[in-house]
């Protein structure tokens, strides 16, 4: 393919107002016409001899003077022509050009290609080829460079680390336009340099119009990946758990040995095999009792950022749940009874109030009424951060309920409706239910229910009946059921979906520790600690220390991580200088799969195959093509043949 192809503009002057001197050319034109003019002589017979003569010698005279004419208008033409500078150019040539570039350099761009990374050579590439007046705007998934030539970078773009983040075409559209100006009149070059993973492409990509969009794609020479996705902790058989390990993409019966360390110790090694789908599983033995800093590690050749995996089994601090039950059933011992909650059950008239302060869920089953004095104390329970899940009785003073409910969340009870109807509905995307199931159950066994109670609430339905009426709604601390839970009006507390239901509410009011956390995702974290006022968590590793997003209650922290941190690794949080717990953050693994789209697919793009071959065809479409020398020498020929003519022609 020529490096220019553009289509080019005709012969073109730098100083056009010069060529009016062409004009006086006529001056030795006039000057040459008033030579040829000659009177008319008669002869006298003694020179008639002579006349002929004389009339050839005139004719070559003649001659001579036109072929001087003409080589000297030539010349002074040419002469007029070369201090006009001509030239001719594309169509673009002479048009201000701007330059946005997009360097991916997301962690698909460790994939090597002849032994360094495609980053790596595209970095090399780009500081050999752009010119070092060029200027610029670079910007990558994270760092931003406006209005730059090569110097003012070199240095960062060599030293450049790999993102988790990845923005698709859409974003770098969207971002190269802020870098480029407001100029109508500009060539606006937007080039794209990556390796064109499919999580690049966009839905409805629409490339901005008035972009030259030109696509670099960078290709590795190895297109396998293997790495570790995952981890699951199968808790607690005869004091130990099993750490179960998957992978992906390996060849089917690869054998790829995994180590297994707590903290820089090796504890365990192993080998996983693959399946005919490039998935793998290992699994290792674990004290199920013991805090473990974990780290899996794998050795592979294409991406390094995934053959690496941490984790932590942290001690579990139990969740506090306080039933204040009017009922007999015995079903919240029941749903209570494992090691991770402390749970209690009371009676209205044996509850001590100040108790409930020290409790992470409190709930409200089948009582009659509620004292104005106990809603009080469950309010702020609640706003401080606790849960409550209400559930009433079928006789219960709807007004006293509805006294705690508007203070809370604008919930009201209205009438009871008495019908037998069927429990129907899971909201599958609700909070409480969204990793219960691997798929959404049409042929579920749904409880039965008697008697409930109309709801008028803002709360998100959980689950709901045949009619449409609610079940169960609720949020962010409090749930409410409308349905007595007594057995003779509902067996739902005999159906399966009572454990996910009642243990996820339970779960949460404390945001337990995740056996890992991933980088870029809203997670969530409880720290069971005394915190006074002015006491700030930090987490730290290595150097690398941030204060997270928190919020103090009174027997807890709550930290929020989204931004921060940026690297993957084992974390401490701290109070003070005290360690209070581990987590464990990895880059999510999106980038592990290699697969990539097909830029042909797109319109208004023009690809090049590597970095230099792009910016020869950018410097080739600035390229200007003068002729000045060559009417300069075309002058000094034309004075070579007047030179001839005055000799030769006589």
């Amino acid at each position: 393919m020529p490096i220019f192809d553009q289509e080019m503009l005709g012969m073109q002057f730098k100083h056009p107002e010069i060529l009016w001197a062409l004009f006086l050319l006529i001056i030795p034109i006039l000057i040459h016409l008033f030579q040829l003019r000659r009177f008319t002589k008669t002869p006298f017979t003694n020179v008639a001899m002579l006349q002929k003569v004389v009339s050839e010698s005139r004719k070559s005279n003649t001659l001579k003077k036109w072929l001087l004419l003409i080589t000297r208008l030539l010349l002074l033409a040419a002469l007029i022509i070369a201090f006009a500078q001509p030239f001719t150019s594309a169509n673009t040539a002479l048009q201000e050009k701007e330059t946005v570039v997009y360097l991916d350099d997301s962690f698909s761009m460790q994939a090597k290609t002849n032994g360094i990374s495609l980053l790596e050579k595209a970095v090399q590439d780009f500081i050999k080829s752009v010119g070092s007046d060029t200027e610029f705007s670079l910007f990558t998934n994270e760092k931003t460079f406006g209005n730059v030539r090569i110097s003012d970078i070199q240095n960062p773009l060599l030293s450049l680390s790999f993102s988790h983040k990845q923005l698709n075409l859409n974003e770098i559209a969207l971002k190269a336009n802020t870098l480029f100006s407001q100029n109508q009149g500009t060539v606006k070059n937007l080039v794209v340099i990556s390796d064109f993973q499919e999580r690049i492409s966009a839905e409805n990509t629409e490339l901005d119009t008035m972009l030259q969009v030109h696509f670099v794609p960078m290709q590795a020479l190895e297109l396998q990946n293997i790495s570790i996705d995952s981890v699951f902790v199968d808790d607690d058989l005869n004091d130990q758990a099993t750490l179960k390990v998957f992978l992906s993409g390996g060849d089917q019966d690869e054998v790829l040995p995994i180590s297994l360390y707590n903290d820089d110790e090796l504890i365990a090694k192993t080998a996983a095999k693959f399946k005919s789908d490039g998935d793998g599983e290992v699994e290792f033995t674990i004290p199920g009792n013991q805090v473990l800093n974990g780290r899996l590690s794998i050795i592979d050749n294409s991406l390094g950022y995934d053959n690496r995996f941490y984790f932590n089994i942290n001690s579990k601090e139990k969740i506090k749940v306080l039933a204040i039950s009017a009922s007999d059933s015995d079903y919240l011992n029941r749903l209570f009874r494992g090691e991770e909650f402390e749970f209690q059950k009371y009676r209205l008239n044996q509850l001590d109030y100040s108790s409930l302060g020290d409790q992470n869920v409190v709930i409200l089953d089948a009582q009659l009424s509620i004292p104005s004095s106990l809603q009080n104390i469950l309010r702020t329970f609640k706003n401080d951060g606790g849960t409550l899940i209400v559930v009433p009785s079928k006789n219960s003073d709807i007004s006293s309920y509805n006294s705690l409910l508007s203070g809370l969340s604008g919930t009201q009870f209205l009438e009871k409706v008495v019908a037998d109807v069927q429990l129907n509905t899971i909201s599958f995307d609700h909070p409480l239910y969204r990793n219960v199931f691997e798929k959404e159950v049409t042929n579920f066994q749904y409880p039965s229910v008697k008697e409930y109670y109309k709801l008028q609430t803002g709360l998100p339905t959980a689950l709901s009946m045949g009619g449409g009426d609610s079940f169960l709604v609720g949020e962010n601390g409090l749930f409410v059921f409308t349905v007595p839970l007594e057995l003779e009006n509902s067996n739902f507390i005999n159906s399966p979906l009572i454990v996910p239901t009642f243990y996820n509410m339970a779960q949460s009011s404390l945001q337990s520790p995740k056996t890992y956390q991933t980088l870029g995702e809203l997670n969530t974290l409880d720290i069971v600690a005394e915190i006074g006022n002015d006491d700030i968590l930090k987490v730290a590793k290595e150097g690398y220390e941030f204060i997270p997003l928190q919020q103090t209650f009174p027997n807890r922290v709550r930290l929020s991580f989204e931004q921060n941190p940026t690297e993957d690794g084992i974390y401490s949080i701290f109070k003070n200088q005290q360690v209070l717990q581990n987590i464990g953050f990895n880059y999510p693994r999106a980038e592990s799969n290699l697969k990539y789209m097909d830029i042909g697919s797109l319109d208004k793009v023009d690809p090049k195959d590597s970095v230099p071959e792009l910016f020869e065809y950018l410097e080739a479409e600035n390229n200007i093509t003068a002729y000045w020398k060559w009417f300069v020498i075309l002058a000094l020929l034309l004075a070579l043949i007047e030179v001839l003519i005055q000799k030769i022609v006589t």
